[in-house]
């Protein structure tokens, strides 16, 4: 029996996926919630705060912040709760739009 590829890569599948316009919305904003949450464990973990203790600080619960730091999280955090968490860590909130390079 010959060693057969099964279906189609990923990337390829990925990539014509990608051309779909509301495809690419959720896709960007699923991975812009997990970058979030990934920034906020790790500052959190740097500044040795538990989660009870970091959601203390900022006025909120620990449930809070176990839900932003989930890999399933599909909410958008508010600005609101990022500046308060942002100021525990003594950061500055940035938010930018970035721009496709031009071909």
């Amino acid at each position: 029996m010959k060693n057969k590829p099964m279906g189609m890569p990923l990337k390829k599948v990925l990539a014509e996926e990608m051309e779909d316009p509301n495809f690419r919305f959720y896709f960007e904003r699923a991975k812009a919630v997990r970058s979030i949450a990934q920034l906020i464990r790790t500052a959190r973990e740097k500044a040795g705060l538990t989660q009870a203790a970091l959601a203390k600080k900022i006025g909120s619960s620990q449930s809070v912040i176990a839900r932003l730091e989930s890999a399933n999280n599909t909410r958008i955090p508010s600005l609101n709760l990022l500046e308060r968490i942002a100021t525990v860590f003594r950061a500055r909130l940035s938010i930018s739009f970035e721009y496709p390079r031009a071909a």
